[in-house]
């Protein structure tokens, strides 16, 4: 019965030619009792006189398994075996040596050159098949091994090509998000905001910014969209929309008159806009937290809402810090949320700061969150600067808090100066 028929077939049947062997021994009544066994069993035989003569071979082509006499005229075949394997195979080869040697200092020296097998001479015909089976699961899973490889690194290839595009878009979003808030400052005489963002990836959800919203009046925000990433960036891009200066009909804090001109919502309706918008509109899985201010620039009068924010905060002239708000449920939660109108009054010399929370919960290398204190103290430490060497400060400052430049959560806000 020919026990490997069925593996051959299927080899056949794959694809695949049958099992190649090459036969090394300088008996040649011993080379054609093994082909004559092994060309039974349906393996593709050749043969080889010599061990330079296999070694020519295998220069030459491939085999799956070797079946080499130890010892032969000239080239041995303990010295074929460490000859073999010095040559730049891109295959395995199963290389079993035939010995009558049965030493254990004979066996090392094999196993130190290569070979994967002995068999004893006389070879016995079921331990040669067995023997053989062994090598052709051995050389198999080698290929297998090879071709999953292969698949891998073509995959990886395609995921590294992918991810080139990515980061080429990502550049350019990047580039058009810091577009969103292309003007940093802006001097109105009265009053001047300075505004800062800093992401932590290549694009965030954070957005500060201002825009006037009638002769005397201008408004200051500071929104965070929830997640990061390329969706909340999307959500931050459309937000910037709704509260630019530059298309007023588009502008949710304002509202056009029948006579063609504009009337600024109060904070808490523009609150509500939003959360409209957001739930029933856009129709979103993100939420945002604001806190959304009006200054009166001839009276210092401030009005103002804060929306699931951090805490806006007023840094008097004397070096004291007002926290303002009632914190408040962000914007895109709940259909039926109420944000109250907080006032405040600001003085000449008084600075009015909306900053997000990528601040107060940046952690230190132990895992505590600076807070609100810690924040205060930093703004304290830093209250003698000018407001764009503030921002540049609490920076510096947040970055040693934390150990680290590569902050966990965009970090931005806006400082505006009152001269009255």
């Amino acid at each position: 019965m020919n026990v490997n028929s069925a593996d051959h077939r299927a080899r056949a049947a794959a694809g695949v030619g049958p099992w190649r062997v090459l036969v090394v021994d300088d008996s040649k009544a011993q080379r054609m009792m093994l082909t004559a066994a092994l060309s039974r069993w349906g393996y593709a035989v050749d043969q080889a006189a010599s061990g330079e003569e296999a070694l020519l071979a295998c220069q030459i082509g491939a085999f799956d398994i070797i079946l080499s006499d130890w010892v032969m005229d000239g080239m041995s075949g303990l010295d074929l075996c460490s000859a073999f394997h010095a040559l730049e195979q891109e295959g395995y080869t199963y290389f079993i040596l035939l010995t009558s040697k049965s030493g254990k200092a004979e066996i090392a020296k094999g196993l130190e050159a290569g070979a994967d097998d002995f068999l004893t001479k006389p070879v016995s015909p079921h331990e040669l098949r067995a023997r053989l089976r062994a090598g052709e699961r051995i050389v198999g899973m080698h290929r297998e091994l090879v071709q999953k490889n292969r698949l891998l690194g073509a995959t990886l290839a395609e995921l590294q090509r992918a991810q080139r595009i990515v980061d080429r878009d990502l550049i350019e979003a990047r580039k058009l998000q810091q577009a969103l808030v292309r003007d940093r400052y802006r001097d109105w005489g009265r009053g001047a905001a300075t505004l800062f963002l800093h992401t932590s990836g290549p694009v965030g959800g954070d957005l500060a910014g201002f825009f006037e919203l009638d002769a005397c009046r201008v408004a200051l925000y500071s929104l965070d969209v929830s997640g990061h990433g390329v969706a909340s960036a999307m959500i931050t891009a459309r937000l910037a929309g709704y509260l630019s200066g530059a298309d007023p009909d588009q502008n949710i804090a304002l509202q056009r008159r029948p006579d063609g001109g504009f009337d600024a919502l109060l904070p808490e309706e523009v609150a509500a806009r939003f959360n409209r918008t957001l739930l029933q509109d856009l129709q979103v899985d993100q939420y945002f937290t604001m806190a959304y201010a009006q200054v009166d620039l001839c009276t210092g009068a401030v009005a103002l809402v804060q929306a699931g924010h951090p805490y806006p905060r007023i840094l008097r002239a004397d070096g004291r810090i007002d926290r303002l708000g009632t914190g408040g449920l962000p914007i895109g939660l709940l259909s039926d949320a109420v944000h109250e109108r907080v006032t405040a009054q600001l003085y000449p010399g008084d600075r009015l700061l909306l900053l997000t929370d990528g601040l107060t919960e940046c952690p230190s290398p132990g895992g505590a969150e600076l807070g609100d204190d810690g924040l205060d103290a930093l703004i304290s430490t830093n209250s003698r600067l000018g407001s764009a060497q503030l921002l540049d400060a609490l920076i510096w400052d947040l970055a040693t808090h934390l150990g680290s430049e590569d902050f966990p959560d965009d970090v931005s806000g806006l400082v505006f100066d009152y001269r009255g």
